[in-house]
């Protein structure tokens, strides 16, 4: 049974699957707070809607129940894409609804979100190098799919791409338009495969001639501008059939998803079949400042791509005579841009604005919990597992600064015991905080983590981490017998395992 919904479709109650809730996002009017001007309606369609925040959701739903349908999967094989990570994302949620192992090919460049959300859905990401561009990522995926016999989900190429707009995307469009009983003049999006221009466009020509179709590239890639067209292989003589070589024309830009570094058939097709009107170019400066113009006027959070379209969509607008309708997708949500230059201006500490604040008022601190009085029992056994162990850690379960010392440990092979104090085992009867008070009649500390070594109180995890860096560390869990066969084998600087939030850490930032 197919997971895909079209507007025809009732809405469920009720969902039997996460894929069904792929599609039907929200079209959005903007106000006059991002310059659209009097009298302009401009609309946009907001794909971060989708189960996992993008256009490809639907990219990667039509292609697997396409190859359902016409038999080119089997159960249980592995899918292999390249993709900048939206796809590969897409399609990481679809085969782990669906039960496929999916590999996904990816430039070591793109945002390290990505590889990690689909490392999350139980994907593998095989990262390539940077400077063989998406060219080479194909070239990588097409290896591995010939080799191990992995379903190439070829989504620069594969009709059921277009197919799934033409069925989707472009009947929500029109339908909107219907309801508001409006003609939708102009329609704007990118290219990444050419999926959405493809089967958008082709839904628009016959329900919506009038639709003026939009299409944006990066200023420093103008492949489709440029009138070079991109030359694809014969499979059958051994070629690729994506490309036969990377478009002269395509330059490095920061609008991760658009424009690889060829012309997709999809767009090939589109452009032939007279279903582009007029095309728009846009850079990534201009792209990041409307991408953060529209999250603080609006509320609305896209990345850089779904900035691009909105920054040629509202120059355009700029010249359109009132009661002109315009619709632009926004293909996806900001969370995809964190580690780059989209987020670059953003800091995490307070600003001064902020910090004057926050000194405002006077912090005052949250009354401390009543520890229970001291016992002979649980004297007796925090004296004991200090005795029996070497290196000791009173910790608590789920706290960052215990995690940084045992990660130290682990990097440099000192074996050590845990006492979580306020876990499970410790609960009946107020036994852990029963022995937190013995802990803390011995040492006079009340944090954590605190760490015995050979008997002695050592102190916590930033004592453990400023000790390693000047070399005091070492000779003390030498002297303790704790064997040193891994200290030198460890070349980092241990205050990589304290929490980034945190503003003394020298590598917070890195």
């Amino acid at each position: 049974m197919s997971s895909i919904v079209t507007p025809a479709d009732p809405v469920p109650a009720v969902h039997q699957s996460i894929l069904s809730t792929v599609g039907r996002t929200p079209l959005v009017k903007l106000s006059a707070r991002m310059g659209v001007p009097e009298g302009v309606n401009l609309y946009v369609k907001c794909e971060s809607f989708n189960p996992m925040s993008s256009v490809k959701d639907r990219l990667a739903l039509g292609v697997i129940e396409w190859a359902e349908k016409h038999g080119q999967i089997k159960p249980g094989q592995t899918v292999v894409e390249a993709s900048s990570g939206n796809t590969g994302i897409g399609l990481a949620m679809v085969c782990a609804a669906k039960g496929y192992p999916f590999v996904c090919v990816m430039a070591e460049s793109f945002s390290i979100e990505r590889r990690k959300l689909m490392r999350f859905l139980g994907a593998k990401v095989v990262l390539t190098n940077p400077a063989h561009k998406g060219t080479g990522m194909i070239i990588k995926a097409k290896e591995l799919a010939d080799k191990h016999g992995f379903f190439l989900a070829r989504q620069f190429e594969n009709e059921a791409n277009a197919w799934i707009h033409r069925e989707t995307t472009g009947p929500e469009i029109t339908q909107a338009f219907k309801k508001l009983k409006a003609t939708l003049g102009h329609f704007f999006c990118a290219y990444g495969t050419g999926g959405t221009l493809l089967g958008v466009s082709q839904h628009l020509r016959e329900h919506s001639p009038q639709t003026k179709i939009h299409l944006c590239e990066p200023d420093t890639a103008p492949l489709v501008y440029s009138g070079v067209p991109t030359e694809y292989g014969d499979e059958s003589m051994g070629e690729l059939s994506t490309f036969k070589a990377p478009h002269a024309n395509w330059r490095p830009h920061l609008l991760q998803g658009w424009t690889t570094d060829f012309i997709p058939r999809l767009v090939a097709d589109a452009k032939a079949s007279g279903n582009i009107d007029q095309i728009h170019h846009c850079g990534g400066e201009a792209a990041m400042a409307t991408s953060r113009r529209l999250a603080r006027s609006e509320g609305i959070f896209t990345g850089t791509s779904g900035g691009g379209i909105l920054s040629s969509a509202l120059a355009f607008a700029a010249t359109c005579p009132a009661g002109t309708n315009i619709a632009a997708i926004l293909p996806d949500t900001g969370e995809r841009y964190l580690s780059t230059p989209l987020f670059s201006d953003i800091p995490a500490d307070m600003t001064a604005e902020e910090q004057a604040l926050a000194d405002s008022t006077p912090s005052a601190a949250p009354p401390g919990i009543e520890l229970p009085p001291v016992t002979e029992e649980a004297t007796a056994f925090v004296k004991a597992a200090i005795a029996e162990n070497t290196v000791v850690v009173f910790s608590l379960e789920y706290c960052e600064f215990c995690w940084t010392i045992f990660r130290l440990f682990d990097a440099v092979g000192v074996k050590y015991n845990t006492i979580a104090i306020d876990s499970f085992k410790y609960a009946k009867d107020n036994m852990g905080n029963k022995y937190r008070s013995a802990l803390s009649n011995l040492t006079g500390c009340n944090t954590f983590p605190q760490c015995f070594i050979g008997g002695k109180f050592f102190g916590g995890a930033a004592d453990a981490c400023i000790k390693w860096k000047s070399g005091d560390l070492q000779p003390i869990l030498a002297a303790a017998g704790v064997p040193t066969d891994g200290f030198a084998a460890y070349k980092g600087d241990p205050f990589e395992f304290l929490p980034k939030w945190m503003t003394k850490n020298p590598l917070r930032s890195k």
